[in-house]
């Protein structure tokens, strides 16, 4: 590892979890995984400097900040789940537009009383270090927003829970009593996303450098490539063949691995 690092500086940031090899020149990805001999392990490279620690982070939510995909989730309170995991799982590798498939999927749903709503966010589960990961990266003065193509009714909680500064995704219409099968317009998809990610970078006079993005699905990628640092977490396929860097193996606390922090500064 030393040979494609070009260096023996290394800094142990969690013991027998992560390190920091310190490289005089860029290696080669592909060196990178032949050094690692095929283990479970995650590399990613990213530039050394005053832009390492983002000042931005923006999070996609469904499989990246909680483990499942909460319309499925709630798909399955009306015995749909199979049908509409299907087509989640076409649209989050890109083989179907985002906003057709999304109105698609909540048209099936027209009728499920709200209690469904409940149950499901009483079901929903953070992804291990989605806490950690904000709320580090918000002491250390960064501002955080979790941009989703779900649902305010999730977004609003998990925002909370984690303490995200913003949270901005899409509406579920009702009745009061139950889903009248529509979702409000304008809707939320992968250009939203980007533009979220350019809007709260200028706001704060940021350069794209100081920005982080991670999400899984075709819809987080314009953001993931936009970002300093762009993150496939656990992603599909699609998204981890086109990201800067990808988690495979760890978890949200990666990507402050990622930013030079050790475990003792996680807040």
């Amino acid at each position: 590892m030393a040979d494609v690092a070009g260096s023996n500086a290394w800094r142990v940031l969690s013991p027998g979890e992560a390190v920091e090899v310190a490289c005089s020149i860029e290696p080669d990805p592909a060196q990178v995984q032949a050094a690692l001999g095929g283990r479970a392990i995650d590399a990613i490279t990213t530039p050394d400097g005053p832009a390492r620690r983002k000042q931005l982070l923006i999070a996609d939510m469904d499989s990246t900040i909680v483990t499942s995909e909460t319309l499925d989730e709630l798909a399955a309170f009306a015995g749909l789940k199979d049908q509409i995991a299907e087509v989640t799982a076409r649209a989050m590798n890109g083989e179907l537009d985002f906003k057709q498939a999304l109105r698609y999927r909540v048209g099936l749903l027209k009728g499920l009383p709200l209690a469904a709503l409940e149950a499901t966010w009483e079901a929903t589960k953070l992804t291990p270090g989605a806490q950690t990961l904000v709320r580090t990266m918000k002491r250390a003065g960064a501002a955080t927003a979790l941009v989703s193509g779900g649902f305010t009714f999730f977004t609003s909680r998990v925002a909370a829970l984690c303490g995200f500064d913003i949270h901005r995704s899409n509406l579920l219409l009702d009745d009061g009593a139950a889903l009248t099968g529509q979702v409000a317009e304008p809707i939320l998809d992968k250009d939203s996303k980007r533009a979220t990610l350019l809007e709260l970078a200028a706001a704060r006079g940021l350069s794209l450098d100081a920005t982080l993005a991670v999400g899984d699905g075709a819809n987080d990628l314009p953001m993931i490539q936009t970002a300093g640092l762009g993150v496939a977490f656990h992603a599909k396929p699609v998204v981890a063949a086109s990201a800067h860097a990808q988690i495979k193996y760890g978890d949200l606390r990666g990507l402050l691995f990622a930013q030079g922090y050790a475990e003792v500064e996680f807040s």
